[in-house]
């Protein structure tokens, strides 16, 4: 277990979280390893199959303090969260506007647009910095390519052209992507992207830090009262935060994907803690994914200057700066939802 800013990640298969007191107690076939009081606590993380007493389930949800469920592997498979907060007249004009076609497609237009405009700022930036370690005539025949598909997806009529454009623009992107890997190539090799299971180390980090993103994104939506399950380009079905997967677009390359390429390149990890199952699946192991989930927190802490904001925040406020965004939009204050675009 591990406790960082105020969410205590729990990253062994075995544990079993219960509750004693005003105290969350990790415990190991029945052995105590380790008990964080309540009161500093705002989200639990669990990467394990043991589960979670009834009690502590209660305390969490009458103190709003968020249990989230994944695989070892970092697959989200559940959140159990208290009251919804927030203001009821701003969830229905975001129901409503989730049904309201034009609406609908200008915000999931600026989502996609800040995911192409991000990935391409993300070659464009290994093409100034590396010029001599990579394949610049490919790399920047990917960035044109992305470029070109920022004036298609502005001029879209309805969803399906802008899936169409999202995935040519993604699949571009992804095959250029093993050329930003300068470093323990022989370790990382990426040759697209892949999921469920991810089927190379590079897809597994990849999965890994997107769940950890995604999950921020859905405690930014809760906390300004938006409800994380309703989106406007991802299709609602039960259990899928499909805001949080909206949102996520925007902030894949810029933050998700070099935070990853970070790891490879300065060697913060290396290819010993992977592991194969039969099926082809690439498992992490605890001690990585302790790793991994510690660097996070510490790019979370970073200082940038938000873009439309023109104020210097950390990384990790981003979601919330983006969800406060949404929200205004929704409620008039602003014309247009505007998309994270890294400058």
């Amino acid at each position: 277990m591990k406790k960082l800013l105020n969410t205590l990640y729990v990253t062994s298969e075995n544990s079993y979280l219960a509750l004693d007191g005003e105290n969350v107690v990790v415990l190991d076939d029945k052995t105590e390893i380790g008990r964080v009081p309540l009161h500093n606590l705002e989200g639990i993380v669990s990467f394990g199959y043991r589960g979670t007493s009834p009690a502590l389930m209660g305390a969490c949800a009458d103190r709003n303090i968020s249990l989230c469920y994944l695989t070892p592997q970092g697959k989200f498979l559940a959140r159990v969260s208290g009251k919804t907060r927030g203001n009821v007249l701003l969830r229905q004009q975001q129901f409503a506007s989730s049904r309201d076609e034009k609406i609908s497609l200008e915000i999931a237009q600026n989502c996609i647009l800040g995911k192409v405009y991000n990935a391409r700022w993300v070659l464009e930036r290994a093409i100034r910095d590396h010029p001599l370690q990579i394949d610049t005539a490919q790399v920047k025949e990917a960035s044109c390519f992305l470029k070109n598909s920022l004036e298609y997806i502005q001029n879209v009529q309805s969803k399906e052209q802008l899936r169409g454009y999202e995935g040519e623009a993604a699949s571009v992107y992804f095959g250029v992507f093993d050329q930003l890997i300068l470093q323990q190539k022989k370790d990382f090799v990426f040759h697209g992207r892949n999921k469920r299971p991810p089927l190379d180390n590079v897809n597994a980090l990849l999965s890994f830090v997107y769940t950890l993103l995604t999950n921020h994104i859905t405690s930014a939506l809760e906390s300004v009262g938006l409800d994380p399950y309703v989106g406007y380009l991802h299709t609602e079905r039960p259990g899928r935060a499909s805001l949080s997967l909206d949102l996520i677009e925007e902030l894949r390359a810029v933050l998700a994907d070099r935070f990853v390429l970070s790891l490879i390149n300065k060697k913060i990890i290396n290819g010993k803690n992977f592991s194969r199952k039969e099926n082809g699946a690439v498992l992490m192991s605890d001690e990585l994914r302790k790793k991994v989930l510690s660097e996070w927190q510490n790019k979370k802490k970073e200082m940038i200057t938000h873009p439309y904001l023109q104020e210097k925040i950390e990384w990790g406020m981003v979601p919330y700066v983006q969800a406060m965004l949404l929200a205004r939009y929704l409620r008039g204050d602003l014309d247009s939802y505007p998309v994270f675009l890294w400058k």
